[in-house]
């Protein structure tokens, strides 16, 4: 039987992610857990730590126009 429909669930954490399982596997609904990540854990870790340096007051802002000629 080909597969008519698609689910992706983003459970926020352990209890989510095993009352899913729980109730796939109650229906008898064939599920897999994908294993890899769409990012490499060392970005999403500079992505963090930028984040918490901003919540830190330890970001710089800066405007449009010293972007722009940032990047000329």
């Amino acid at each position: 039987m080909k597969t008519q429909n698609i689910l992706i669930a983003h459970p926020s954490n352990e209890q989510e992610m095993n009352t899913i399982k729980a109730f796939f596997e109650a229906l008898k609904i064939k599920f897999e857990v994908a294993k890899d990540t769409p990012y490499d854990p060392e970005f999403v870790s500079k992505i963090e730590r930028g984040r918490e340096d901003y919540r830190n007051n330890k970001g710089i802002s800066i405007s449009i126009k010293e972007l722009n000629d940032l990047c000329k």
